[in-house]
This record gives C-alpha cells, sequence and structure tokens, in this order.
C-alpha cells in the first residue's frame, strides 16, 4: 500500500503571516492538531501543532494584554521549519518507519515541493487495522514454524482444504530463535477447533489459541 491511498487530502493550511490566533482557532474548529504553513504558490515552509501553540501562549494568570500580544504575533514566530516529509509514492510501511525513528506524530505529503497532503498516526493506526483484519469478525491464529521457504503455503493448505477464508498474515521472526518466525493468521471463522487440530496434524505448533482440552 502506498501513501496516496490513505494520506488526507483535504488539508487546513495558513501561511506564514497569519496570527497565532487563527492557527489555534482554525485547530479548535476542525479538531485537528497540526497545521502546514505554506506559501502563496502551495510550497510548504512550516508545521504547526497545537503543542506549538500551548507553549507560545502565556498562562491565564499573565497580563491580558501580554496575551493578546503574543496571540497576534504571526505563525513564523513559532513554526518549525526543520521538516520531514514523505511522498505520495512512498509505501506506508516506511512512512510507519519514519514516524517511529523520529519520534513524530504528523508528516506532510509534498509532490514537485508542493503540499498534496498529510498522515497523522491516527491515519496509520487506522490503516494497521484495517491491513490485518481487527475490524472484523474473525479468529485469529498464531503458529510457530521454521523459518525456511514454503512453510507459510503448507499452513494456509490446511485453510484451503477446510474452505476457510483468510482475512490477513502477518509474519514475524521469533525472537528467542532465529530458526523460527511466527504466522498470525486471521480466519474468517468464529470456531478455529478444527483448524487447530489440522494445524497440529500438519506438524507445526499453535501458541494461541490455547483451547482448554487442547494440547499445544
Amino acid at each position: 500500500m502506498i501513501v496516496e491511498e490513505i494520506m488526507k487530502t483535504k488539508i487546513f493550511t495558513l501561511t506564514e503571516d497569519q496570527p497565532i490566533l487563527e492557527a489555534a482557532n482554525l485547530m479548535l474548529q476542525h479538531k485537528v492538531r497540526h497545521l502546514p504553513i505554506i506559501t502563496e504558490d502551495n510550497q510548504l515552509i512550516g508545521l504547526v501543532s497545537d503543542r506549538d501553540i500551548r507553549d507560545a501562549t502565556p498562562s491565564i494568570l499573565s497580563n491580558p494584554e501580554e496575551q493578546k500580544h503574543v496571540l497576534k504575533k504571526p505563525i513564523k514566530t513559532i513554526m518549525t521549519t526543520n521538516l520531514i516529509t514523505g511522498h505520495p509514492l512512498d509505501f506506508v510501511e516506511e512512512i510507519g518507519a519514519i514516524f517511529y525513528e523520529h519520534h513524530i506524530s504528523c508528516l506532510p505529503i509534498v509532490k514537485d515541493k508542493k503540499l498534496v497532503g498529510i498522515i497523522t498516526e491516527t491515519d496509520l493506526l487506522h490503516t494497521l487495522i484495517e491491513l490485518t483484519g481487527a475490524n472484523q469478525p474473525a479468529s485469529q491464529i498464531e503458529v510457530k514454524a521454521p523459518n525456511r521457504a514454503g512453510v507459510l503455503n503448507e499452513i494456509t493448505a490446511v485453510f484451503r482444504e477446510q474452505k476457510v477464508n483468510i482475512l490477513s498474515v502477518l509474519i514475524y521472526p521469533d525472537k528467542k530463535d532465529e530458526r523460527f518466525k511466527m504466522i498470525v493468521i486471521r480466519a474468517q471463522t468464529i470456531n478455529p477447533i478444527s483448524l487447530i487440530d489440522n494445524i497440529k496434524k500438519a506438524g507445526y505448533q499453535v501458541l494461541w489459541p490455547n483451547l482448554p482440552g487442547i494440547e499445544r
């Protein structure tokens, strides 16, 4: 999946000379936490977050005139200019790695130097839920299998033989033993007992679900 499939294209923006107060009002009105700052020809030059505004806003105990003075200052006085950006054709998993590595919660998407979209950590979480099928009724089966070619085909053959539809497959290495990998399958069934039994008969260890009365 690529970024342009999940990015938001309806973006609320400001220019650098607009006041901080306007940014605060815009965030409140549209319930957003980040505002890209652009030039008149839509080139991205900065980013302002709700945290930037909170940090810049004086305490409620401050002089009212001081508060008005600060909020009238232009956005460019508090915006972040050292930005990390993405491209519409980047892969979503690469973008996820950027979020993780740089501890960011928002990523502007730029094409030909122009702002074309934005992705937030909420967008990534929603995409993960959709990709794993966690938003659909299903049974999750976790299998420990040898780290070799052909294993996935052998395990999914059990599902095919029982005519059970697979919603998603997630594979990750066994952190304790590199000779094995974990295969997590979400299957479109509410009763996985026969699947589990046949997976075990095929010689694989089922870690989840650990059903009462069934040996692991």
